[in-house]
């Protein structure tokens, strides 16, 4: 058994023997010790290893079910993939199909899509027969994918040492708040949650794992708030993680006294840019929000602000497990916990990995992001968006002629658009753009859209001379159309 695994396990174990008694993790409608857990998470790897090889996915929605399975597959040493739940349909065919799962354990809401993959339900498995092994690389113990930049999200293939040096980092950075009761807000298919929840136990905490529906959250971008926030207040939650829409929200509530800061004590945020205005907000009430960066290729976490090492406007110190140096042209760079490759990709040889993020250092260590060097940008709900997939699929439609998306750290996707007839009625453009919708997961929906006054041209300098969009020309010379669109 690997070092960092055989650490967390030992930790669970001791926990078991010493606070046996004491909540390990509390779903919708009961709750398991930390005995229990051990004894739940050790039925399930005997089980695993009565199955035929290859990963397991797991398509659940957030409980003790979800995180029993997680954590025997690892200690099991079986590849795992917790799919998003706010993946499409196609988006979880083919991470079933990419990865050569022949397990899965899901919700009612996939055995559709999976009896069209070939699969038959077994006891509480979906199995189907032996595909082709899929070439993972050696020691792979987690593969996750993106929110999906396009519509095909990569397969990010981590190492089990790599998942546990940055949860053990996490739980080290938080331990001076010395949280007892973490709730988990996200799905477990979203890395950053999946490790909050690994560091939360290597402290010896109380885990809530709550469906997504009872805390209001429904599918990449779709927020009940009122139902959130009280989910937040009534579970006595101590920390938790959230992404810059939420932490807005739960800002904005306690602001106007519709909630108070009550027993939060360490609130991570990442996932996407963080206004420094909205953390001078969270300062200014008392809320101990530490902001963050990482991706998925570096096992989530890189950079954390903490309690004693906080710099407004950074994203802290870079964590002990990497190191973090910038390149001559500005790009982020980091070493450590890098991925061992994607999925059909060769194996990543170099240790030093390229993040497409520009950035800087103060004189005192501190992290800055400036902007990234690709395309993509991210909502405010850290859903990450590859601006030409949305703008293909807008058009092939046979309606719109060109097509500009815009979501950088918006709640909302905008678009501009112009028809391949310019007397083509609103209405019709509308729905062209419904039907591109329905193909997409909500995530990279366009939610508001308006038509642009003339086609985008190379004469302008909005379109390069072999018709690419020039992206910062067009935000320059339509900035007042796009602010003027309600979100």
């Amino acid at each position: 058994m690997p070092h960092e695994l055989e650490r967390f396990h030992q930790l669970l174990v001791t926990f078991a023997r010493d606070h046996g008694d004491a909540v390990a993790v509390q779903g919708a409608t009961e709750r398991f010790t930390y005995r229990q857990l051990l004894a739940e998470v050790g039925l399930r790897i005997h089980s695993l290893r009565t199955c035929s090889p290859g990963p397991l996915v797991l398509a659940l929605d957030n409980g003790p079910q979800l995180l029993f399975w997680d954590l025997a597959a690892l200690f099991a040493e079986r590849p795992c993939v917790i799919v998003p739940s706010f993946f499409s349909s196609a988006q979880f065919s083919h991470c079933i199909e990419q990865s050569g799962a022949s397990h899965v354990l899901c919700d009612p809401q996939w055995h559709g899509t999976l009896g069209e993959l070939g699969f038959a339900q077994q006891d509480v498995f979906w199995v189907r027969e032996a595909q082709p092994a899929a070439a993972l690389p050696g020691g792979t113990a987690k593969i996750t994918y993106t929110s999906g930049s396009t519509g095909k999200p990569k397969g990010v293939c981590l190492s089990v040492e790599a998942l546990l040096r940055v949860a053990r980092e996490l739980e080290v950075a938080s331990r001076p708040s010395e949280p007892q009761r973490y709730l988990a807000v996200l799905p477990l298919g979203v890395l950053l949650e999946n490790l909050g929840v690994y560091a939360a136990l290597m402290a010896g905490a109380s885990v809530l794992l709550y469906p997504q529906a009872q805390l209001g959250m429904g599918g990449a971008s779709q927020v009940d708030f009122k139902r959130l926030l009280g989910a937040i207040a009534l579970s006595g939650a101590q920390s938790l993680i959230l992404v810059p829409q939420l932490l807005m929200g739960l800002i904005t509530a306690i602001e106007r006294g519709l909630m108070r800061v009550g027993a939060l004590r360490f609130v991570a945020v990442g996932g996407a840019r963080v206004a420094p205005s909205l953390l001078a907000r969270a300062e200014a009430i008392g809320l101990p929000v530490f902001e963050g960066y990482g991706l998925s290729e570096c096992a989530s976490v890189v950079a954390l602000n903490r309690p004693g090492a906080t710099r407004r406007g950074s994203v802290g110190k870079p964590l002990p497990h990497v190191q973090v140096r910038i390149a001559e042209d500005g790009e982020v760079l980091v070493a450590g916990s890098v991925l061992l490759g994607y999925l059909e990709e060769p194996p990543v040889c170099d240790s030093w990995w390229a993040t497409g993020d520009l950035g800087h250092f103060d004189e005192e260590g501190y992290l800055y992001l400036d902007g990234r060097k690709k395309h993509q940008f991210i909502t405010s709900f850290g859903r990450n968006v590859n601006p030409e997939w949305v703008e293909a699929e807008l058009t092939q439609s046979g309606v719109i002629a060109q097509a500009f998306v815009h979501g950088e750290a918006l709640p909302k996707n905008l678009a501009l658009l112009w028809p391949l007839d310019p007397a083509t009625p609103e209405t019709l453009i509308d729905q062209a753009v419904q039907q591109c919708n329905a193909l997409l997961p909500d995530y990279a929906r366009v939610h508001a859209w308006r038509r642009l006054p003339c086609p985008l041209s190379s004469t302008d300098d909005t379109l390069t001379a072999n018709g690419r969009p020039r992206r910062e020309a067009i935000l320059r010379r339509y900035h007042s159309l796009l602010s003027d669109i309600p979100l």
